[in-house]
């Protein structure tokens, strides 16, 4: 099979498509034949070394992966023929720029039945991301005012839909020609953060969630008793004691597979109230190219390969 590979740390042009071994199945797996995978920061990151998350070359990125179930060990949860989409084995390495990927079946759900392979290969690593931070640690709920920070991103547009879906007042913090964009998302206000400091702007907030590592300044627009969702500062030992001293609690979040909640979230996008936004697709030959998309983080939605 094809399969994006990297024999060392570097540019874009590191990752080459080569032909590797088809994975073998355990019990509880199932090989799924992918159609799409999304394309995301972490990948860069990792890539280039910023982020070491995999060790050492040789290895391949991506996570977020659409397919379809090829084959089934025994125990799966899946059938051969059924849609699938998920974001296996994270943060250890699932090699999703391939043409197959097995993957434990309890970590890929069933791809939501109103998306295309495209469209649900840019939802797991970000939606489970929000979904994780705003339902499971903060626990939203209908009436919170919920601030969201880089709300036109990856994440932040999918937290914008998964907070307006559970009835929260959402505020965003968004770039001025992004305004639009983000209001019909579902936003109650935006605030162009370029122009006016949101610290100002914002006061009583029941949940930030925070995904540009600004937890301290976050911190002072929180009411008593509100939740600080930070992804980028989850390890943060002294931003969390700094927020229980203030009286606010910290939920850091260092994204995990779940098939729970991406069956949840596939619920959401059948209803009607979360919808990904794709700004390009490419075929897998051109991984060096999305890459070079996604570090310029420009785009307003999800970069995604198509692995025909």
């Amino acid at each position: 099979m094809r399969a994006v590979i990297q024999e060392s740390f570097g540019g874009p042009e590191v990752l080459k498509v080569v032909e590797v071994a088809k994975p073998e199945l355990l019990s509880g797996e199932v090989l799924v034949r992918v159609r799409a995978s999304a394309v995301n920061p972490v990948d860069v990151a990792v890539r280039s070394g910023a982020f070491p998350l995999l060790g050492q070359p040789p290895f391949g990125v991506g996570w977020d992966i659409s397919g379809v179930v090829e084959a089934a060990g025994p125990g799966a949860r899946y059938e051969v023929g059924d849609e699938v989409y998920g974001m296996p084995f994270f943060p250890r390495a699932a090699t999703g720029y391939a043409e197959y990927v097995a993957t434990p079946s309890r970590q890929v759900a069933r791809k939501p039945k109103s998306l295309s392979h495209v469209e649900a290969a840019a939802l797991p690593l970000a939606a489970l991301t929000a979904w994780q931070g705003l339902v499971d640690r903060a626990g939203v709920k209908a009436g919170d005012r919920v601030l969201i920070h880089r709300a036109a991103g990856g994440v932040g547009h999918l937290a914008v839909q998964i907070a307006k879906a559970h009835g929260a007042y959402v505020i965003a913090l968004a770039s001025a020609e992004k305004h639009e964009y983000v209001t019909g998302l579902g936003a109650d206000e935006v605030i162009d953060y370029r122009t006016t400091d949101f610290t100002e702007a914002v006061h009583d907030v029941d949940v930030v969630f925070d995904s540009v590592a600004d937890g301290a300044r976050s911190l002072t627009v929180l009411k008593p008793g509100g939740v600080l969702v930070s992804i980028l500062e989850h390890p943060n030992a002294e931003l969390a004691e700094t927020v229980k001293a203030a009286g606010r609690r910290f939920a850091g979040v260092s994204v995990e597979p779940d098939y729970a909640a991406l069956e949840a979230i596939a619920e959401l996008v059948d209803a009607g109230k979360l919808r990904p936004t794709i700004a390009e697709t490419l075929p897998l030959a051109e991984v060096g190219k999305a890459h070079e998309i996604v570090a310029e983080a420009r785009t307003v939605g999800k970069i995604v390969l198509t692995v025909d």
